[in-house]
């Protein structure tokens, strides 16, 4: 199939992302991924959700997270947040779903198509609505790994999905990244409140 050309954006699902190529045994050169998706089209803003621990002295997301921000990609951030449940077990609560639903209902406009590397079934929703604006997308997630990381909801909703192990030989990072800025990115703004 020949890829069609448009203006699209990327979404990166931060932390089911890497868990997704974690499980195929890589890590991703996130410079390599906007090189990937550029040719497949005009790369208007690609956008990089995560949750992360601000009273920690060093968190393993924020080098990644400063390198992601100076080479290309628009970082949206939530503070992981700490709560007691009803039983009193101290619970985690750390997720960007909506941050990231946000920013992409936000960008429909501006572009033909979004590529949504997630594999979370809650983004299904997300998806439709996309389509009904005449966005296409686009998934990229695994069915490779056991069990499968994609939800088959999401998968069947996409316009397209892209199975992550055959981007493998073209986005698996084997030198750390560089401090290089990334050229040809304009600014579509969506600074969620946190």
């Amino acid at each position: 199939m020949k890829d069609r050309k448009g203006k699209l954006a990327l979404f990166v699902d931060g932390v089911k992302f890497h868990a997704t190529a974690k499980a195929l045994g890589f890590e991703i050169d996130y410079k390599k991924l906007l090189e990937e998706f550029g040719r497949r089209g005009t790369l208007l803003r690609a956008f990089y959700c995560t949750p992360v621990v601000d009273d920690l002295e060093y968190s393993t997301v924020r080098p990644l997270v400063d390198w992601l921000d100076y080479n290309g990609y628009m970082v949206v951030t939530k503070p992981v947040k700490e709560y007691i449940d009803v039983t009193g077990r101290r619970r985690i609560k750390a997720n960007t779903d909506v941050d990231l639903a946000v920013c992409a209902m936000d960008t429909a406009d501006h572009v033909d198509e979004i590529v949504l590397c997630s594999g979370d079934v809650g983004f299904r929703p997300l998806v439709a609505a996309l389509q009904r604006r005449g966005v296409r997308v686009t998934v990229v997630s695994t069915l490779v790994s056991d069990p499968s990381i994609v939800a088959d909801e999401l998968r069947r909703q996409a316009d397209v999905f892209i199975d992550l192990a055959d981007l493998k030989p073209r986005i698996a990072r084997t030198t750390p990244p560089t401090n290089r800025e990334v050229d040809g990115v304009i600014s579509i703004q969506c600074r969620p409140n946190t």
